[in-house]
C-alpha cells in the first residue's frame, strides 16, 4: 500500500511505551480525525516513510542523537521533555510532567500553533484576550516562575502577603494553570521571562 502525505498523520517516536500510549490517546481525543503512529527508535521511524508525517513528536534523547534530520523538519516537530528544558531553543517543546489538563492545553496550542509558521505555540490574540493578565500580576507571576516563595513576593513588590496570595489565586484562574512549571511554561512562552532567567 502506498502511503501518500496525509495531513493529520502524526509520528510519536519515543522508546518508552508508556508516554507513546498516553500521548496517542490524548491526541486522538482532541483530535478525531487524526492517525498517531508510534515508533519506538529512529531507526523504526526510518525504515517507515518517514516524511509523510505532519507532525512529529520525539523524545529528547532520540532528537539529541539525530538533530540534523529533526532540525529540518523543526516546523513539524515537538521534543518531548520533562520539566522546563532550555537545551532545545531551535525546537516547541511539549512538557510531558504536566499535570493532564496542562498537557492537553499545550497540545491544543501546538496543534493551533503547528499550522502557523511560529517559533512558539503562542496563543493569538483574541485567546491571550480571556486571560490577558494585569500588570501587577504579570510582576507575581515572574517572581513565582523565579522561585520566591509568597512572603518575599510581598517584601519585594511591597504588598501584604494576603495580596500575593490573590494574586496567585488570579493567576491561576485566568491561566488554569496551578503548578509552577505549568506557569513557568506558559511566562516563556508569551515571552513574560528569557528561558535564561529562571
Amino acid at each position: 500500500m502506498q502511503h501518500t502525505h496525509h495531513p493529520h498523520e502524526i509520528a510519536i517516536v519515543d522508546p518508552n511505551s508508556f508516554s507513546q500510549m498516553g500521548l496517542k490517546s490524548l491526541l486522538q481525543n482532541l483530535i478525531p480525525q487524526v492517525t498517531v503512529r508510534c515508533f519506538g527508535s529512529f531507526t523504526q521511524l526510518m525504515d517507515d516513510t518517514p516524511d509523510m508525517f505532519a507532525h512529529y513528536f520525539v523524545a529528547a534523547p532520540i532528537l539529541l542523537e539525530h538533530t540534523t534530520f529533526f532540525l529540518d523538519r523543526k516546523e513539524k516537530c515537538f521534543v518531548m521533555v520533562s520539566g522546563v528544558s532550555n537545551t532545545f531553543n531551535a525546537f516547541r517543546t511539549l512538557d510531558t510532567s504536566l499535570p493532564e489538563e496542562e498537557l492537553v492545553r499545550s497540545l491544543l496550542r501546538l496543534h493551533e500553533g503547528g499550522h502557523k509558521q511560529h517559533p512558539h505555540p503562542m496563543p493569538d490574540g483574541k485567546e491571550r484576550d480571556n486571560f490577558r493578565l494585569s500588570p501587577r500580576e504579570v510582576e507575581v507571576l515572574v517572581l513565582i516562575v523565579r522561585g520566591l516563595i509568597n512572603k518575599e513576593i510581598a517584601d519585594r513588590l511591597n504588598i501584604s502577603l494576603t495580596t500575593v496570595i490573590s494574586h496567585r489565586k488570579n493567576i491561576t484562574e485566568k491561566l488554569g494553570i496551578r503548578s509552577v512549571s505549568g506557569l513557568t511554561v506558559y511566562a516563556v512562552m508569551n515571552g513574560l521571562i528569557e528561558a535564561n532567567q529562571i
